[in-house]
């Protein structure tokens, strides 16, 4: 659960950096950067959040294992349409969302997918979810509802942006699932999948995404010409991206994918912290996202928490 709970938390930092990309002069001087901004900018994430993967896994010897994890294994292959869900179409829609509806509308989209994963996750790992928990996810989608509704929202597209609502949760979705079924092979841990799921999803921009858009030019120009700090601010926010998949996926491992998404949605509530301390926001410290910060992350934990479990490790426990 702890891991779950990192993860969010190191999400919403993802959240409020790319943000901040995002809004830079290089991704909103032309029609044309306006157009590829999201498409090129989650291209350059996963690019370097798969170099820190690689980073990480290197430092650890876990290299060839990884090889062997992806050539050796069919649930490697599973790991690999994972990515391209979760990666060039989720990833895709979330920055699509945040593009043009604002940095709250991700609080829509990551409202959205815990309930389709946990759906996907009982039909088909037939994870059990308790009434309780059930009502908890609700009221936790609920309160991330509450923190994205404001009467100021910035939308400059609402279709574009429910379209990548609509991808960013589905495509999150079902790659928790995905990932679950697959790490439950010992050959296929949680760090090798990381580094399987970022570099897929860095290759399909780069060899299929961007041709067909025309935008390697572009992103070529990115890193040719003098952009300022867009593209180390972008390589931080995959830092994060990175350290929070890590924790994502080892939450997954550990406790199934519903409990883990409803721990990751917390992001949202965590987002609002991180907009006042990074960006100095105050106007988003309004009583409703107050009350709907406190729901979000205390439902949230709450609805990944087995009860009966918990308590029968307690009495064990105190009869030893």
């Amino acid at each position: 659960m702890t891991y779950g709970i990192l993860a969010g938390v190191t999400w919403a930092l993802e959240t409020v950096i790319i943000g901040i990309a995002l809004g830079m002069t290089p991704f909103v001087s032309t029609e044309q950067a306006i157009f590829l901004a999201p498409f090129v900018s989650t291209f350059i994430h996963d690019f370097f959040s798969a170099i820190w993967a690689a980073i990480y896994n290197g430092v650890r010897g876990n290299l060839s294992k990884v090889w062997r994890a992806l050539v050796g294994t069919k649930s490697g292959k599973y790991v690999v349409l994972a990515a391209v869900i979760g990666g060039p179409i989720g990833m895709t829609g979330y920055v699509l969302s945040i593009k043009y509806m604002g940095a709250s509308i991700g609080a829509v989209a990551s409202a959205i997918f815990p309930a389709i994963g946990a759906i996907l996750a009982f039909i088909f790992l037939k994870e059990k979810m308790q009434w309780y928990r059930w009502a908890l996810l609700i009221l936790t989608l609920l309160g991330v509802y509450g923190l994205s509704y404001s009467p100021e929202l910035n939308i400059t597209n609402f279709w574009i942006g429910i379209v990548g609502t609509l991808m960013c949760s589905f495509g999150w979705g079902i790659e928790a699932v995905i990932l679950a079924k697959c790490m439950q092979d010992p050959k296929v841990k949680d760090e090798y999948a990381l580094l399987i799921r970022q570099t897929t999803s860095a290759l399909v921009y780069g060899i299929v995404l961007l041709p067909l858009l025309r935008g390697w030019g572009f992103t070529v120009s990115l890193f040719a010409t003098s952009t300022g700090w867009l593209i180390p601010v972008i390589i931080i926010a995959a830092f994060f991206a990175t350290i929070s998949y890590l924790f994502y996926y080892k939450a997954i491992a550990a406790i199934g994918a519903s409990k883990s998404m409803a721990l990751n949605v917390s992001y949202a509530a965590w987002a609002i912290l991180f907009t006042v301390i990074i960006l100095g926001d105050t106007s988003v410290l309004t009583p409703i996202t107050i009350i709907c910060s406190i729901i979000v992350i205390v439902c949230g934990i709450f609805a990944a928490a087995d009860f009966k479990e918990l308590f029968s490790k307690t009495k064990t426990a105190q009869t030893e």
